[in-house]
């Protein structure tokens, strides 16, 4: 899902950057209005901690193999925390072990980090469902888990399909990146599903993290 440098014009990564620091200004802003902007920070960090971590866990999915992103986790968990937590679990990513890019972060950034605040605002509609009771919560952690993923595998998709360079196999390279596309699939219901796990496990030994899930 990462995206590397050298594979993106120019154009579409100072685009990126452009849209990355628009929701990064927006989600610090949502941040800042809170009662106490600090007291998730260091939840935060966890969470960009365990996505810092996550891509270097591969599940194969035959012919290839796909790794966890934990973006709609980090939505649904974070808030408007998840933009910025992933934001520099990116840039770590880049720098330590050259997984994405620094040309591309903005673009990786808003790929990923926008299903999140998506993914967040899945997680707050089950005010309409039924409110806090356990099985309301699990089923829409369950969805913005698997629908952060699969928003970031759309965006993902017409970004590298549309800008694939002229120099090399475009009908190889449209396949590879289609079968990769399929590959995630079955990732949006692992993630799914460890979402909703998480979440059911702290609506039964911390339930006021949950209470703080709806700032």
């Amino acid at each position: 899902m990462h995206i590397p440098d050298g594979i993106l014009p120019m154009s579409v990564c100072a685009a990126g950057y452009a849209v990355a620091g628009a929701t990064t200004w927006y989600s610090l802003r949502k941040i800042n209005q809170q009662e106490d902007p600090q007291a998730n920070i260091p939840k935060a960090a966890l969470l960009a901690s365990a996505f810092f971590v996550a891509s270097w866990i591969h599940i194969p999915v035959p012919p290839t193999s796909v790794h966890l992103i934990l973006n709609g986790l980090m939505g649904v968990i974070l808030g408007w925390y998840a933009f910025p937590a992933i934001l520099i679990g990116l840039f770590f990513q880049a720098i330590m072990f050259n997984h994405g890019g620094l040309t591309t972060l903005g673009v990786n950034a808003a790929m990923m980090g926008i299903p999140a605040l998506a993914a967040y605002g899945i997680f707050q509609l089950r005010y309409k469902f039924g409110g806090d009771n356990r099985s309301t919560l699990t089923k829409f952690a369950f969805l913005g888990g698997a629908l952060g993923l699969g928003l970031a595998a759309a965006i993902a998709f017409p970004t590298l399909i549309y800008t694939i360079p002229g120099d090399i196999d475009v009908t190889a390279e449209r396949a590879s990146i289609t079968a990769l596309l399929v590959a995630h699939v079955p990732l949006m219901f692992i993630e799914g599903f460890f979402t909703a796990m998480l979440v059911s496990f702290l609506y039964r030994v911390k339930p006021e993290l949950i209470k703080a899930m709806a700032t």
